[in-house]
Formats: structure tokens, C-alpha cells, sequence
């Protein structure tokens, strides 16, 4: 059994492959927490000290004895209103207006499988590869009652946390604050890593020791946002890629978010992570109950690597679904910058043509396609097919390109709306605004209020009169703002719409997912600013940023491999100038940096040379034979590329006899030096061969020594290197 409960001790652990996770229920029911760490037996419970702290509160269970106080001791669930001055986990405000709960144990159960979570996205697992443990805890004031939820996936090194919290009492009260996820280290010197970005340079990795004082990430944008990923990392000083502990937290979810990481006055470290306190205050009616979205955890002791491949791992076989969960997937040409909104149906199947010609797999039509829809001010909301622009229906149009052998794609994005659209013009309410308040527009368009089941269902409708009308097998999923003027007329409690919103999207997508489960839906929020793990439940495939340069998506990559598959990861190759920097790189540094994901393509093939299409078509040709290797491999960083002069990558099988290397050089000078690049994850003692110069190696000396790329002129030079393990 990966849950153990000790009856007298009343303690509790939770045992992963390589890491266990401890906490005890004390004499005064309180529940404490131990350790997360490194494999390990007995018990934890000697960490925990006790003295006499000044300005530190006692409870009053406690009698006279100073040295109990919650300010000092590590908790699985610190509330506000103990005497812990700390940032809390949970923040209630109850019934007569007063603020503070005290949650003590009540019981637990331990159950076969993996929990799940009404309404809301969630790791799921067979039932003999997972446990569930479940502790309940009451404030026997107010009568509010918490059920901490644990499951534990051993073979995958990964713990979920989540709560569910529940009105006992007999009057109204407010969550203003719930987070997912605590995690108490007595001692220790960390380093806090998190991603943070803006629009077309998403997830770059920062790296900040945690001093005394709050170290604070979040969204206060309504999505995830570009400008900090909901994902985080806590490493120990000397943790690098390949050696020391180290520990993940992934929030599943889409929405506002909020990540701390506090060292105390007593050099103690607590990180928390989950739903942003701002514009946050849910109600709960008596017997109404509230659902935290929960957090992946994972631990690894041997550096950074391994820790991402968990999470990596958790994500494809644990949380993305579908058809496509484990298939290679289509190889798509999209419309957007061939042609922007200026085409016809006729334009659109010219391109489908090009696009077969290459060896692409599939023709995704972008916006442009509905209503009044030529440039950005009009149109979004009103779902009906643009017959006139087109030039015939949709279900026409698709047919032919079918006839070309290609699949068909197209664009939505329906959680925006345009004031100089129908539907806004018949439903103005629909949209978020403030009362007598002039919204605040971002892409010349306003949010509808997904927080309303009507809004929900008819948007709902309108897509899929949209999808029924041909074989649609791809729907791109954008969302291309951030939430303001977050004013819902459906409710009197502002303080919930937020939340709400993010749940009418999930009620929308889950329909949508069960409705066409062959469909293949790929996420979008300009780009990457929705990228968590709460959309890949939904979109196997989300757009990792609208930047498309080679260069700048090296770095982008990098960032977005510490959590997240690379099967995951939209990855297409443009033109140029590229659309977004205006660089100039070579059509090969495009395709290697793009193979590193799903790959795909945005231009206009008419534009090319021959020996450009030519080229394209051996990409094609090269994607296809490492796509399930890419998609299924076990992923390394090689290099940093916001550090080195390269920037280089590694998939390899996971039973380590097929390897896939890709470099591309960021920087070169006059009389240039070499860079050698070491592999990673070899077999030890196997030999190696190189498939396109047929020259053999050791494992220990690629990865020790490693492979020197190129010295040649020219910038932005890219290199892939194909090595299958072979007999000595």
C-alpha cells in the first residue's frame, strides 16, 4: 500500500517509488506536517521542536504550555485565526462577519483509485495504480468542514492535493482565500524557480534564493496569463539538472492564480499555491459545498531533470484524454499568417492544394471565416458561416479539401464578443462591464460572462451548428484577452464570478469533449497565455506562444519543458521575417526548434522557392520518423539557452536505445570556439551510433565528454543528430 496510518502515533504516509510524504495528527488535533522527501521509513516526528517563542500565540487547548504555537510549528493546512502569522491556506469569513477558523481532525478513510473533482479538471488514474486518502477536519465554531484530499500515484512519483470545503453551519459565509496546496520545511535553503513572460515570450525560467519575507507569483488576469505560468518549483541551493532535491507544485487550473513562497523569522520555509485571493470571495450557503482546484506535486532527488520528466509523464498519461492522447498527431498548415482575414474560399482551398503538395496533413482555417469578420472590430459572437465571403458553404468547402487527402481545421473563439456584432447588440448584458462604467476593451473586444449557464448554452449551440456542418476534425481554441470589468449580472456576489467564469469554460469544454470525442482541440490564448495543466485536460495541444521565431522559441521551449510535455506543445514554422521580431533564420533552424513539439506550419507556400518547398516536404519526411519518439520520449535539457551559446535538446526511448539530439548555435563570433554537447540518460557501457555518419560511441563518453558541434559561418546554424544503441 502506497497510504499507511499509524492508530497510535495517528500518524499518516504516503509512499511514492522514490519519495515519502508524511504528517501526524498531534494530541490537540491538529494535523502536522512531517516531511516530503526522499524515500524514507519511521518516523518523521522528531523535526519537530518546541520552545518558548516570544510574540508567538498559544491555543488555548494548550493551557500554560508557551512552547505549542502554531506560528512555528509546519502544517498541512494553516488557517487564519490561530496564532500563525504566516500566509494562510484558507481564509474564511464566517456567518456573523467574523474572521478566523480553527480546523482540527475528525477522521480519514483510505480509498482504492483516484479521487476526482466535480466540474473541474483532475489527474486521473486505474484503480491499482493509484490510492486516495481523504482527512477530514472541522471548525467546530462555525461548523465548517474540510475534507483534505491526497492521491497518490507511486509508480509516478506524483501526489495531488486538493480540498472540499463545505457550509455546516446554519448561516452564509465567504472563502476569501483557498489554496490547494501547503508545503512546511522546518529547515533548509531554497531556491524558488517560476516562469514568467509577456505576450510572444512566455515561461522564461527564473531562478531567486528565498529570503525572509514573501516571494509572490500569480495571475490577477482571469487565465493563467503569459506572465507567470501556474507552475513552480522549489529547489535546494546546489540542485542543478542532473543532481539534488528538488520539488514541483502544478496548479490544474485556468484561471487567477496565486503562488507564495515565505522563509520566517525562524528560517523556516513555507510554499503555497492556489486560486488568487483578489477579487475572490465565494459564498456559501448552509450545506453548499466548494471545490479547490488541486496541485500535482512531485519530488525528485536527482536534479531537475527528473523531476520535469515526472511531471511530463503525469500530464500526457494522467491527465490529457482522448483519441489523441498517445497519437501522433496531424501535421497541420494554418491560414492566419498566409493570409490573415483577407481570403475566400476559393484562397483557402489554393492553399489546401499547396499544402498537400508539401506533405502536410491537415488545413486549419483561422478567424475570419463568420459573421461580419474582416479585420478585428466586429463580428466575434455571431457564429454563422460567412457563405458570401467564402463563396459557398462551409460543408462544400470542406469536402473539397477532404478531396485533396487533407483533414480540415478551423478557429474559434468563443468566450470573446465584439460590440459591433449581433449578439452584443441583443444580449449587451452578456458581456463583463461594470455599471455605469465604460469597459475596458483589449483586441477591440469585450469577455462574455461565462459565469451564466445561458450565455454558456448558447455559445455551446452556435459551435456546434458550426462543427456539424462538415467533417471539422481540429478546432484551434483561442482567447485573445485578459478578463476586466469582471461584473456579473447573473449574481449579487461579485466575489464568485471569477471562479465561475472558469468553470462555464470547463462545463463548455467537457460537453464539447463528449459531444465529438474525435475532435482535436488545441488551446490558444494569444498564443500561450492559458498554457496550464487545467486546459490540457481538454487540448492535448495548446499553442505554445503566437512568437514563431526560432530563435526566441528556443527559449520559450526551454521555460515551458521544466513542466509540461513536449506532446503538449504547439510548434510551428513561419516565414520570413518573422512575423513577430522581424529575424531572418534559416528554414532548417525552423524546423529543428519546431520538431521539438507537435509540429505544424504558418505561411504561405505560394511564397516559397522550390528549394524551399523541397526542403519542407524532407522536414515533413524527417518529423514523421521521429514524431512518436518525440511525442513519447523521455525529454533532457542539454544546454540553457538564456546562458549559452547553444541552444540544444534530447528525447530519448524510454528503454534508451533510440536518441534524438537537436542544437541550434544562438551566438557566433570571429574565429569562434567549440561547443561540445553532452548527452543525457544513456544506457551505461552501451555503444551508440550516429544514423547519418554511421560512427559509433560510447555512452560515457557522449555524456561525459560529449559531441562537438560544427564551426561554420553563418547565424543560427541548427544540427540533429539521430543516435540508436548497438551492439559492442
Amino acid at each position: 500500500m502506497s497510504i499507511l496510518f499509524e492508530e497510535e502515533e495517528k500518524r499518516i504516509t504516503l509512499h511514492t517509488k522514490d519519495s515519502t510524504y508524511q504528517m501526524k495528527v498531534d494530541s490537540f488535533g491538529f494535523l502536522l506536517h512531517l516531511y516530503y522527501g526522499r524515500r524514507t521509513e519511521g518516523s518523521m516526528d522528531y523535526l519537530l521542536t518546541y520552545a518558548d517563542r516570544g510574540f508567538s500565540g498559544n491555543p488555548y487547548d494548550v493551557g500554560a504550555d508557551r512552547t505549542y504555537s502554531m506560528d512555528a510549528l509546519p502544517q498541512e493546512l494553516p488557517c487564519q485565526g490561530t496564532g500563525d502569522y504566516r500566509s494562510p491556506a484558507v481564509i474564511v469569513k464566517n456567518a456573523d462577519g467574523s474572521y478566523g477558523c480553527d480546523f482540527r481532525y475528525t477522521g480519514h478513510r483510505i480509498l482504492k483509485g483516484k479521487y476526482n473533482l466535480p466540474g473541474l479538471p483532475a489527474v486521473y488514474a486505474e484503480e491499482d495504480q493509484a490510492e486516495t486518502l481523504e482527512v477530514y477536519l472541522e471548525d467546530r465554531a462555525s461548523g465548517v468542514q474540510i475534507t483534505l484530499l491526497y492521491g497518490v500515484l507511486p509508480q509516478r512519483n506524483i501526489i495531488t492535493r486538493s480540498a472540499c470545503i463545505k457550509n455546516g453551519g446554519s448561516g452564509k459565509i465567504y472563502l476569501e482565500k483557498a489554496q490547494a496546496a501547503c508545503l512546511d520545511w522546518v529547515c533548509g535553503d531554497f531556491d524558488l524557480i517560476s516562469f514568467y513572460g509577456r505576450h510572444a515570450m512566455e515561461r522564461n525560467m527564473q531562478r531567486t534564493p528565498i529570503l525572509h519575507g514573501a516571494q509572490v507569483i500569480g495571475s490577477r488576469r482571469g487565465t493563467s496569463s503569459h506572465q507567470y505560468n501556474p507552475m513552480m518549483i522549489l529547489a535546494r541551493r546546489d540542485t542543478t539538472e542532473d543532481a539534488g532535491s528538488c520539488y514541483a507544485m502544478s496548479f490544474v487550473y485556468s484561471g487567477s492564480f496565486q503562488g507564495e513562497a515565505e522563509r520566517d523569522q525562524y528560517n523556516q520555509t513555507r510554499v503555497l499555491l492556489g486560486l488568487s485571493e483578489e477579487l475572490f470571495s465565494y459564498p456559501l450557503e448552509a450545506g453548499e459545498t466548494f471545490y479547490v482546484p488541486e496541485v500535482i506535486m512531485t519530488y525528485s532527488s536527482t536534479g531537475l531533470a527528473q523531476l520535469s520528466q515526472n511531471l511530463h509523464t503525469c500530464i500526457q498519461k494522467h491527465l490529457c484524454r482522448g483519441r489523441y492522447r498517445d497519437q501522433v498527431r496531424p501535421i497541420l498548415l494554418n491560414s492566419w499568417e498566409a493570409s490573415y482575414f483577407h481570403f475566400d474560399g476559393a484562397s483557402i482551398y489554393r492553399l489546401a492544394e499547396q499544402a498537400a503538395e508539401l506533405g502536410v496533413e491537415m488545413l486549419v482555417m483561422d478567424d475570419g471565416w463568420f459573421g461580419r469578420r474582416n479585420d478585428d472590430y466586429s463580428g466575434l459572437g455571431d457564429w454563422k458561416v460567412n457563405e458570401e465571403k467564402l463563396g459557398e458553404s462551409l460543408g462544400s468547402l470542406i469536402g473539397k479539401i477532404n478531396g485533396l487527402g487533407l483533414k480540415f481545421g478551423i478557429w474559434f473563439e468563443p468566450e470573446a464578443v465584439n460590440e459591433d456584432s449581433d449578439l452584443y447588440r441583443n444580449h449587451p448584458d452578456w458581456a463583463f462591464s461594470v455599471p455605469g462604467r465604460s469597459p475596458v476593451r483589449a483586441r477591440n473586444q469585450l469577455v462574455l460572462d461565462f459565469s451564466r449557464k445561458e450565455v454558456v448554452d448558447y455559445i455551446f449551440d452556435q459551435v456546434c451548428g458550426i462543427l456539424d456542418q462538415g467533417n471539422i476534425e481540429y478546432v484551434k481554441w483561442d482567447m485573445n484577452r485578459s478578463l476586466t470589468d469582471c461584473y456579473s449580472r447573473g449574481t449579487k456576489d461579485q466575489g464568485r464570478v471569477s471562479h465561475d467564469y472558469v468553470l462555464g469554460l470547463y462545463d463548455f469544454l467537457e460537453r464539447l469533449t463528449k459531444r465529438y470525442p474525435d475532435l482535436l482541440l488545441e488551446g490558444c490564448s494569444g498564443g500561450g497565455g492559458r498554457f496550464d495543466a487545467g486546459m490540457l485536460y481538454y487540448t492535448p495541444q495548446i499553442w505554445c506562444s503566437d512568437n514563431s521565431d526560432a530563435v526566441d522559441r528556443i527559449r520559450i521551449q526551454y521555460g515551458t519543458s521544466f513542466g509540461y510535455p513536449m506532446s503538449a506543445v504547439g510548434a510551428h514554422v513561419s516565414a520570413v521575417p518573422n512575423h513577430q521580431n522581424g529575424r531572418i533564420t534559416p528554414l532548417r533552424t525552423r524546423g529543428i526548434t519546431a520538431m521539438a513539439g507537435v509540429f505544424g506550419y504558418e505561411l504561405d507556400p505560394k511564397k516559397l522557392s522550390e528549394e524551399e518547398k523541397q526542403e519542407i516536404r524532407e522536414q515533413i519526411r524527417v518529423y514523421r520518423r521521429y514524431a512518436s519518439l518525440v511525442m513519447n520520449g523521455l525529454y533532457y535539457r542539454l544546454t540553457n539557452p538564456f546562458e549559452q551559446e547553444a541552444g540544444a535538446w534530447e528525447v530519448i526511448s524510454e528503454d534508451g536505445g533510440e536518441v534524438l539530439v537537436s542544437a541550434v548555435l544562438l551566438e557566433v563570433h570571429g574565429n569562434m570556439t567549440t561547443n561540445y554537447i553532452r548527452l543525457k540518460g544513456l544506457t551505461e557501457n552501451g555503444m551508440y551510433q550516429e544514423q547519418e555518419t554511421g560512427k559509433i560511441y560510447a555512452a560515457e563518453a557522449l555524456m561525459e565528454a560529449g559531441i562537438p558541434l560544427p564551426v561554420e559561418m553563418g547565424e543560427y546554424r541548427a544540427y540533429q543528430m539521430h543516435f540508436v544503441r548497438v551492439e559492442a
